[in-house]
């Protein structure tokens, strides 16, 4: 797979690089800021995959960091993106934010990582949880490991964790709890684009089933889901017709590698043993879901006093049946640079809603720690532009009308897909324990649930 990787800061200077094969010249790491650099001013912009005399280049952006790989010949690339976000994760794990100072302060440890992560190249364990069984951290440094020759003398024993002899390899043996939990979360993530009328533009929902177990022994466990979303994701597992859609529009779906796939194939049955501590059992995309409506309505008018004055008018519904309720719902709204003196008239009572200009994203927040569903909320805003600067403001106005309001909210005991969980049963044979299974609901906003204003 990959030759190399590196860890680089945000101008391209290298913070940390492991050679797994001595197959890339020096100077193709030199080169990487020049061509990102000559990438940043194609009309796609930088490419994070790309190709310089014979040397194949993938990075991911992180935290002002370029986490690169570098290879040679033919090579599956998105294998090692995949790879790349796995290995940050990993770290972040360890050294709790990965930016420049935690790899200066943490060069030992990562390189103990990579060592065991990569294998000349190929991938070989990337669970967290397996990896701390050995490589373990306190206040961001090693433990001591044994000395093999103290321990021979102590009749000690380096024992390599079980989870790597056993067919099981995501779970060790041994785990014990004094109340055995398992909690499963639903979250699905809705990204739609919308027009103030509340005409739908694009939309898709990100679905998974995360889970944190907290079971002792080597435990067996059933899902239940309801049977029309099981037998969508089954089509998809087996490479279903792209021209034929289900009626969930289920695009996508991938299990962690303890699901067991020909149960599910045969059985329509969801069984595994879990990862010790929290994972994603689960991720599913829908694409253009046909009975999706707004959970958020928006709609925007800006009135415009002779370049110098400025009132914005939105109005906002929650889309969704009364007994539900919304938190922490923001509104973006996008407004000139340099205003003064911003003056906010709103519906609501202060006790219910929050609003503030925010300079360092030019825009006004609008903000509800709470919101039941079906309700009406209006917001003027009154801006005041700088009057000696009116060819300045006429730009800016017609800059803000091409950026789109965005919207950020939760509404927990709610899925918009249909997924439901009939049951999740836990058996330990050996045990047989009483445990303790809580479900929970959650649909929030993606990255990209905005409202264009034209």
């Amino acid at each position: 797979m990959a030759s190399s990787i590196h860890f680089l800061d945000i101008k391209g200077k290298p913070l940390l690089t492991k050679d797994y094969k001595g197959d890339i010249p020096v100077t193709a790491l030199e080169r990487f800021p020049l061509l990102v650099l000559q990438g940043s001013s194609d009309e796609y912009n930088t490419k994070p995959v790309f190709q310089d005399r014979g040397v194949s280049y993938a990075y991911l952006i992180h935290n002002d960091l370029y986490v690169l790989a570098l290879a040679r010949g033919n090579v599956n690339i998105y294998s090692i993106m995949v790879f790349l976000r796995r290995l940050i994760e990993v770290l972040e794990s360890y050294v709790k934010r990965l930016v420049e100072e935690s790899i200066r302060d943490n060069f030992s440890i990562i390189y103990e990582l990579l060592d065991e992560m990569v294998d000349f190249g190929t991938p070989q364990i990337s669970d967290v949880q397996m990896l701390k069984q050995y490589i373990k951290v306190k206040h961001f440094k090693l433990e001591e490991l044994i000395n093999p020759i103290k321990a021979l003398d102590n009749d000690q024993k380096v024992k390599v964790p079980m989870a790597l002899t056993n067919s099981i390899s995501w779970r060790s043996e041994g785990i014990s709890y004094k109340k055995n939990e398992a909690f499963l979360d639903v979250v699905e993530a809705i990204n739609m684009t919308l027009t103030t009328t509340g005409q739908v533009i694009t939309s898709e929902i990100l679905g998974k089933i995360k889970i944190r177990s907290q079971l002792s022994g080597m435990p067996d466990l059933r899902l239940g889901i309801n049977e029309k979303f099981l037998n969508a994701g089954l089509d998809r597992l087996n490479g279903g017709p792209d021209n034929v859609t289900n009626d969930f529009g289920l695009e996508d779906i991938k299990f962690h590698q303890c699901v067991r796939l020909a149960k599910f194939e045969n059985d329509k049955i969801i069984t595994f043993i879990p990862p010790d501590g929290e994972f994603e059992l689960m991720t599913y995309r829908i694409l253009s879901p046909p009975n999706l409506v707004p959970l958020i309505l928006v709609d925007y008018k800006l009135q415009n006093h002779s370049n110098t004055r400025l009132e914005l008018f939105v109005r906002l519904k929650t889309n969704f049946k009364r007994r539900l309720t919304c938190t922490n719902l923001e509104l973006l709204i996008p407004c000139p640079d340099d205003i003064d003196s911003p003056s906010f008239q709103t519906s609501a009572t202060t006790s219910k809603c929050k609003i503030k200009y925010v300079p360092e994203k030019s825009a006004i927040l609008w903000r509800f720690k709470s919101i039941p569903g079906g309700k009406d909320y209006s917001m003027i805003a009154e801006l005041n532009l700088p009057s000696v600067k009116l060819q300045e403001n006429v730009d800016q106005l017609k800059k803000i009308t091409k950026k789109p309001i965005k919207v950020n909210f939760q509404i927990p005991y709610f899925t918009t897909s249909g997924l439901q969980v009939r049951y999740l049963r836990i058996n330990e044979p050996k045990l047989q324990y009483k445990s303790y299974p809580w479900v929970r609901y959650v649909t929030q906003s993606g990255d990209d649930y905005i409202i264009r204003m034209k």
